[in-house]
């Protein structure tokens, strides 16, 4: 692993967290009044799956940051040699940068709607412009992509988990968020549901 590798990880997840979730809930939340983070606190399976998505998240960040204080021993653990190539390594970096521009470009296109979790309180405005016309979920297919790429930048079992868990989760939410926005819009969401793919329409 080059340092470049090693550095551009580290720094790219302190940039993702502070701008994707820090930054933007800052931004939305002095437009709204209200903490964009909804995410329940009490005993439901939502609740349960939005404190799996917490933890995968911390989980992410804290391995990102050994890896920049203690590179020699996080390298060497469960690595995947067969993918550690200069290739497959700089082919993951492109994959990270290109998602992290996608993901910030799409929460600006949500503008007020964009939330952390399912508001229940509000009727949140049906964004299908922008990067909603090529995807129902653009954040969440950006964040698959980065975690790929994450992958294949440094292809460890550890990271491969990452990638794994982070997606199914993002799946389950996807799915939830689907089912509200079927409630608070209807008909209007279910057209929009035929013509736009869940994750991305290739035409």
């Amino acid at each position: 692993m080059t340092d470049f590798i090693r550095f551009f990880i580290s720094i790219y997840f302190i940039l993702f967290f502070t701008v994707s979730f820090l930054g933007i809930s800052i931004a939305v939340a002095k437009k709204i009044g209200k903490n964009p983070n909804v995410l329940p606190k009490d005993d439901s399976a939502y609740a349960l799956i939005g404190w799996y998505f917490k933890l995968v998240l911390a989980a992410l960040f804290i391995y990102t940051l050994l890896l920049l204080w203690f590179p020699a021993t996080i390298d060497k653990a469960f690595k995947i040699t067969l993918l550690e190539t200069v290739f497959i390594q700089y082919a993951g970096v492109i994959l990270m940068i290109f998602a992290f521009i996608w993901v910030v470009i799409a929460q600006f296109q949500m503008k007020d709607s964009w939330r952390i979790g399912i508001d229940d309180q509000v009727n949140t405005k049906l964004i299908t412009t922008g990067f909603f016309r090529f995807s129902r979920n653009p954040v969440f297919l950006g964040m698959s992509v980065s975690l790929s790429g994450f992958f294949l930048a440094f292809p460890t079992v550890i990271a491969f988990f990452f990638a794994v868990i982070g997606s199914v989760l993002m799946q389950i939410q996807i799915r939830l968020e689907e089912e509200h926005l079927l409630k608070q819009h209807g008909e209007v969401y279910q057209a929009y549901k035929m013509k736009v793919n869940r994750m991305l329409r290739l035409y």
